[in-house]
């Protein structure tokens, strides 16, 4: 009976989010194929410039798309937000400073083009999941990837759910002589120069913050995740940084994004409140 009630709750969320949503997909923000695409979502009607939120998907950063994301995209805009859903190289065939240097190139994109589906180029939020929620600080702590796309940090607030290697540093250089099976993938994104591990860790730049940020933790969530993430919100508060942390009780890390395809999820809520108080 339970998994009759949640399918039911599925396919009516599934139903509702499609009405009154438009959607333009597979948009080029760069010339490398299927890794620079990116899927905007949009009210039918436009009547005055809507907050954006551009989302980068996790995946250890080997595996994603955002095809799968599609829910929030449909969420969002249903809440009165233009929601972009990027795609980015990944590994083997990039490292993180590539994948990187294309998220920063999506955000340039949206820049100059949201206003046409209806968003506000001056309010634009970045959120990631995972190893997205990693490139997401990246991108907004490291100034060399908006240099690189020449546009200045168009970022409003960063909203990190679950967030995996904000200390890739810690984290490899701890499990690098063991039996951890994440290794072997995580040396081909961040090469095995200790230097790389340092660089690619955004613990390291908090001090280079100037818009506010939003943590969400899993209850449930990895053993990494669970130390990293308050670790990350200390270093904010100690360089007075704004910053809104919550952890989200019983759940675990896939769950903390797979639940939002039900819009009324109370992450919404969080997010949106974020979003309006900027």
């Amino acid at each position: 009976m339970r998994a009759i009630v949640l399918i039911s709750a599925f396919l009516i969320s599934f139903i509702s989010a499609f009405a009154g949503i438009k959607k333009e997909k597979d948009l080029a923000y760069a010339d490398a194929g299927q890794a620079n695409l990116l899927d905007v979502y949009y009210a039918d009607e436009v009547e005055k410039e809507k907050d954006v939120i551009v989302f980068i998907h996790g995946g250890s950063w080997n595996r994603g798309s955002k095809d799968i994301y599609w829910f929030l995209g449909n969420n969002f805009a249903r809440k009165n937000k233009v929601a972009v859903i990027i795609n980015y190289p990944l590994s083997p065939a990039a490292q993180y400073k590539e994948m990187a240097f294309a998220c920063a190139k999506a955000l340039a994109w949206v820049k100059s083009n949201i206003a046409k589906y209806g968003g506000n180029p001056n309010k634009i939020f970045l959120m990631g999941h995972s190893a997205g929620a990693h490139l997401a600080a990246l991108i907004n702590q490291d100034p060399q990837y908006f240099a690189a796309a020449k546009i200045e940090n168009p970022i409003k607030g960063v909203i990190l759910n679950d967030p995996f290697g904000l200390d890739i540093h810690d984290y490899i250089k701890a499990q690098i002589n063991t039996t951890d099976k994440y290794i072997p993938g995580f040396l081909k994104v961040f090469s095995d120069d200790e230097k790389n591990w340092i660089a690619a860790s955004p613990i390291f730049t908090v001090n280079q913050i100037t818009n506010p940020y939003q943590l969400f933790l899993g209850g449930k969530t990895y053993p990494s995740i669970k130390i990293q993430t308050p670790a990350f919100y200390q270093a904010l508060k100690e360089n007075r940084k704004e910053v809104y942390f919550q952890r989200i009780k019983n759940k675990k890390h896939v769950a903390m994004i797979s639940h939002m395809v039900f819009g009324w999820n109370n992450l919404y809520d969080e997010i949106i409140g974020f979003m309006n108080k900027y």
